[in-house]
């Protein structure tokens, strides 16, 4: 291999130095080997022999996925791009959507440091540009990976394009080497593990040099001087249970001289994410300053890869998705064991099995990034860019390429939508067995669109639906407005399209129908007799105390009709319509016998009507009508049928005791439902 690169020497030493990284990080012979071969890929010069064909002894998995990867120096934006947050977070989940080999990100981690060691000699502002993008973007996913070494050399790195007197200042500040502040970390451990062990205290100890971009940033976040830091160098001490981190504490404390307003105590009083652990900062050996951190082996874990997993505070972010933090936790712990068993395929399996796909990340022709749930289309991709390029969409490329509307989109995916002039959606793209949408919002825009754009039609429609329902009940002069306001509709117009739309149902229109007024007495059952006093009967008279009262036969009215009373000669009030012919017939010869009633308690009553049926005369009709009532638990007080031989035209007047207009609907209904029925409505 270093044969081979010797004849690429502009390659050769970012391919070694990719190759070095990655075999010090433990990743594997094959993991070595792509970071090798990539860059000869990459420049397309790989020897015919090696990819003509396939050379089954190269790692073609990994080549293949830091091809995909390459997308990463295209995409990341500028700062100077609306919402760059937002994108840079889509960008970053959709890396590690595409990645089926965690081992992939940290090769391209490993190129990229090397980019950044060679720019020292490009002209500044391409060095700031690189450096940008290295924190937007490469540290933020070495941070999530737990790959410190990487993180902080990426780090410090940028700080020294983006912010190179800064970068010396506190170079000069530390006044030492990192190598000489590793040196005195270990010092300070094998101090610290030895005071541990004479106490018999059972613990693990670690410890860091703080990075010059670590530092920079805090003291820019909190505006103090570098005399005010004291975590430039740190330990940490992981123990069994909570009793040693207080005992680990005492001993810190017994040792090193605290720093007073230093110490933390995050495992009585949890931070907001559920992070626990003790904090304190004390003078150190040499009289330098050094922060400890003391928690116990599942403080730590969960620390790492729980709710209070470690990017989460670092980068400020909001708790994210399921899905994305246990494939992060996933890829750390494949990290962490590569090195052990030195089989990953197994790992790999395991690691595809366990995580699944949650969201798809593709791209738009302007390099936008958009997620969308797993198994969307590009038609649900068009609804997601902007509702109009849904309606107007009439095909889509993917990668380059013609696509049906109902493929099933691809993370890394190129989307290009194909439209028209004009918004037309076919109502095929709501049949989810056709599957060309799968998102609920995708769906809600394309019956939004029709629901407008069919509104004259329902309107007209509602209107003839309404209309028919109403003269089939007697109720034909009913006003649209006052139904219209019984469902909170402000306009008559909306109500009717509803109805049209079959957003409502004439069901639903009867059911409103029932009384609304106040119960107070109970109705008798039978047509045309004199009925107990009103305290007992179903009519409330206003004004008047105990009277007869009558259902006039020529109306039979029903709740929650509007009726008037008249007093008649010995037979007390009989109650009609307001709408009866001889009622207004009555009130205009004597005004003053008429009084106002209401409806009282109509609760479990009957009321006697009469609906006429008319039919084309078959054997068994009029049983299927009785056995029909009979199921209702409808009574039928009397019949009259009449039938014209010559035509076979049946006319049936039946005589129902009904518990209002509601039940009156719904039998209407069920009596049109039967054969050679040609109508059944309400007959006065």
């Amino acid at each position: 291999m270093k044969a081979c690169l010797a004849s690429f020497p502009k390659l050769a030493p970012r391919a070694l130095q990719a190759g070095r990284m990655t075999e010090e990080l433990g990743l594997g012979e094959d993991a070595v080997l792509a970071a090798m071969i990539y860059p000869l890929m990459e420049a397309d010069v790989l020897p015919p022999s090696w990819s003509t064909p396939p050379h089954p002894a190269l790692p073609w998995g990994l080549l293949k996925g830091l091809n995909r990867l390459r997308i990463m120096d295209e995409l990341a934006p500028s700062r100077a791009t609306a919402d760059p947050d937002a994108q840079l977070e889509r960008l970053r989940k959709m890396l590690l959507a595409m990645v089926e080999d965690a081992r992939v990100v940290v090769i391209k981690l490993c190129y990229r440091l090397h980019t950044l060691e060679s720019a020292k000699n490009l002209p500044a502002e391409e060095q700031r540009q690189l450096a940008q993008q290295t924190l937007d973007l490469f540290a933020p996913l070495a941070n999530r990976l737990g790959i410190w070494q990487i993180k902080w050399q990426l780090e410090d790195w940028s700080l020294r394009y983006l912010h190179p007197d800064a970068y010396h200042k506190i170079a000069r500040w530390l006044d030492e080497r990192r190598t000489d502040r590793e040196r005195y970390i270990q010092e300070t451990i094998r101090a610290m593990q030895e005071d541990l062990d004479r106490q018999h205290i059972r613990a693990a100890v670690t410890g860091r040099p703080k990075h010059l971009y670590s530092i920079w940033r805090k003291l820019e976040r909190k505006g103090m001087s570098f005399s005010g830091l004291f975590d430039a160098r740190a330990i940490r001490v992981l123990v069994d249970d909570i009793p040693a981190c207080y005992a680990v504490l005492g001993l810190i404390h017994g040792r090193w001289q605290p720093i007073p307003g230093q110490f933390d105590d995050y495992i009585a009083s949890p931070k907001e994410n559920n992070y626990q652990s003790l904090h304190t900062a004390v003078i150190g050996p040499a009289g330098k300053t050094l922060e400890v951190q003391i928690r116990t082996h599942r403080m730590h874990e969960q620390a790492e890869l729980g709710v209070a997993a470690h990017w989460r505070y670092k980068e400020g972010g909001a708790a994210g998705d399921a899905g994305l933090e246990r494939r992060i936790a996933w890829l750390r712990k494949l990290l962490e064991s590569s090195g052990e068993d030195g089989n990953a395929e197994d790992f790999l399996d395991r690691f595809r099995a366990e995580i699944g796909e949650e969201r798809v990340y593709v791209i738009t022709p302007r390099g936008d990034i958009h997620d969308l749930p797993a198994g969307a289309t590009p038609l649900d991709f068009a609804y997601a860019v902007h509702t109009d390029v849904g309606h107007r969409c009439r095909g889509a490329r993917i990668n380059g390429a013609i696509a049906p509307l109902t493929r099933a989109l691809q993370n890394g995916d190129r989307v290009e939508i194909l439209t028209a002039k004009e918004p037309k959606p076919s109502r095929d793209w709501l049949i989810s067995q056709l599957g060309y949408l799968t998102t609920s919002r995708a769906r809600a825009k394309v019956r939004q669109w029709f629901k407008h754009e069919d509104y004259n039609q329902n309107l007209a429609t509602g209107r003839d639906l309404l209309e028919r329902e109403l003269n089939r009940l007697g109720l034909g002069d009913e006003p649209f407005e006052a139904l219209a306001a019984r469902f909170n509709y402000a306009k008559v117009g909306d109500f009717l399209a509803a109805i049209g739309a079959g957003d409502l149902s004439t069901a639903q229109i009867a059911g409103r129908l029932q009384p609304v007024v106040p119960r107070e007495i109970a109705l008798p059952a039978a047509t045309g007799r004199e009925l107990p006093p009103t305290e007992r009967s179903g009519i409330h008279v206003h004004g008047v105390g105990r009277m007869l009262t009558t259902l006039a036969r020529c109306c039979s009215p029903v709740p929650p009709e509007p009726i008037i009373g008249y007093i008649t000669k010995g037979r007390g009030i009989t109650v009609h319509r307001q709408d009866c012919r001889n009622a207004l017939r009555l009130e205009a010869a004597a005004a003053g016998r008429m009084v106002e009633v209401s409806w009282g308690d109509t609760t479990a009553q009957t009321y006697p009507i009469t609906i006429r049926v008319e039919a084309y005369d078959r054997p068994g009709l009029l049983r299927d009508i009785t056995v029909l009532l009979a199921s209702q638990r409808i009574n039928v007080l009397g019949a009259n049928t009449h039938t014209d031989k010559e035509s076979g035209h049946a006319v049936m007047d039946l005589i129902l005791e009904i518990t209002g207009i509601a039940q009156l609907s719904d039998v209407l209904g069920r009596i049109s439902r039967f054969p050679n029925i040609t109508s059944a409505r309400r007959h006065n």
